[in-house]
């Protein structure tokens, strides 16, 4: 149906930058919302921020001024640049995508994830 392939994670220096992507393929006229969610061990899953279908975003605090997500829609890929990386931002990202209707009903689709390290 939808396939999600995250790429760009990797191993940086508290301060520094990565741009991860998220790369869509499927039924993509199905899709509302996409976002970006993280885990660091020991940690549940969590929000880092969203995009609709028009543009919108939401992020989590912990992230706001540093990171911006965006698309592309002729690319069907969405991304993720993070700018001020901090240790505590350091799990697997994860991006998501949510179905415009019977969302409530059917499961999102998820990629496999991408590592983010960040060392002090």
């Amino acid at each position: 149906q939808v396939q999600l392939m995250e790429s760009g994670g990797g191993l940086v220096q508290a301060g520094g930058s990565l741009r991860l992507s998220c790369a869509a393929s499927g039924r993509m006229f199905i899709i509302n919302t996409m976002g970006w969610y993280r885990q660091a061990p020991g940690k549940q899953r969590e929000l880092v921020a969203t995009i609709t279908s028009d543009g919108s975003t939401n992020y989590d605090d912990s992230v706001k001024g540093r990171f911006t997500i965006s698309r592309d829609n002729a690319k069907n890929t969405v991304y993720l640049q993070m700018s001020g990386l901090k240790p505590e931002d350091t799990g697997t990202y994860y991006c998501n995508a949510r179905r415009r209707q019977y969302s409530s009903i059917l499961p999102d689709y998820w990629g496999q994830g991408t590592q983010v390290t960040v060392s002090s």
